[in-house]
């Protein structure tokens, strides 16, 4: 797709999925790129530091497009996952997350080992927009939902292949767990807004991070058209009935089973 074509689509996702927040644009700035011009950069622009969940917050809900390069950042976990500096030992000791959270140093060590993180030395900053208004070709596209909007993405993201979805999820760094492996594996990824997420960016006690390539963003689209025709969308009515009607193929399922 090209940017004209993001922006298109992304409406439609919004308005196919009654999103309350923009989806994502995201795009990793490797080193020697410079943050393209029309970009927020807290530190130089705003004169403060911010964590890279505050940035994703204030381009998914006030639209804004948002560079984070080193100097920008507050929390250091985005720093470790995105590559930005490497992990120093006291992190990956186990302090990050011993005594405050875990009951030991040896689970503050499993937790530093298990962070995703890209190469460090290969990116300067990250670069978030609504896909809506994207200004760049996107690495990832992020979208904050609630479980019944992301039933639809994930019904989508099933419709040409079937297979599920597997994902490693944690407590910590929603920045990071919701964005990095997609980046890292090239493929869907599903995030949980972690206390940071939640308490300094807003993030909603029901909403869960989704995260895709462009490629599967395009997948997506098509698979959300055609389901709308089968009878898959959101909102749906409500419904308390016994004994509904089942789709076809269920009710030859259950024939052949035999169980009522």
């Amino acid at each position: 797709m090209d940017i004209a074509a993001y922006r298109e689509n992304a409406l439609e996702l919004e308005r196919r999925t009654r999103l309350k927040t923009y989806p994502l644009a995201i795009k990793m700035l490797r080193l020697g790129e410079e943050v393209p011009a029309g970009f927020t950069r807290p530190k130089r622009d705003l004169g403060v530091h911010m964590s890279l969940c505050q940035a994703f917050e204030m381009s998914r809900r006030d639209g804004t497009h948002m560079a984070m390069v080193l100097e920008d950042h507050w929390c250091p976990e985005p720093v470790m996952g995105y590559g930005l500096q490497e992990a120093p030992e006291y992190f990956m000791e186990g302090h990050n997350r011993y005594p405050r959270d875990v009951s030991t140093p040896e689970a503050g060590r499993v937790y530093a080992e298990e962070l995703p993180k890209l190469p460090t030395g290969r990116y300067a900053g990250i670069l978030s927009a609504p896909l809506h208004s994207t200004t760049f070709e996107p690495d990832v596209i992020t979208v904050y939902c609630i479980p019944a909007q992301l039933s639809m993405l994930l019904l989508g993201r099933e419709y040409k292949d079937g297979h599920n979805l597997t994902c490693d999820l944690s407590s910590h760094a929603a920045c990071v767990y919701g964005v990095v492996p997609t980046l890292l594996n090239g493929k869907s990824h599903i995030g949980i807004p972690c206390r940071g997420d939640r308490y300094a960016a807003m993030a909603e006690d029901d909403e869960m991070v989704y995260s895709m390539t462009p490629k599967e963003f395009e997948e997506l689209m098509v698979a959300l058209r055609h389901l709308e025709t089968t009878g898959s969308a959101y909102p749906k009515g409500y419904r308390m009935r016994f004994e509904y009607p089942l789709p076809t193929a269920y009710e030859e399922i259950a024939r052949m089973m035999d169980y009522r």
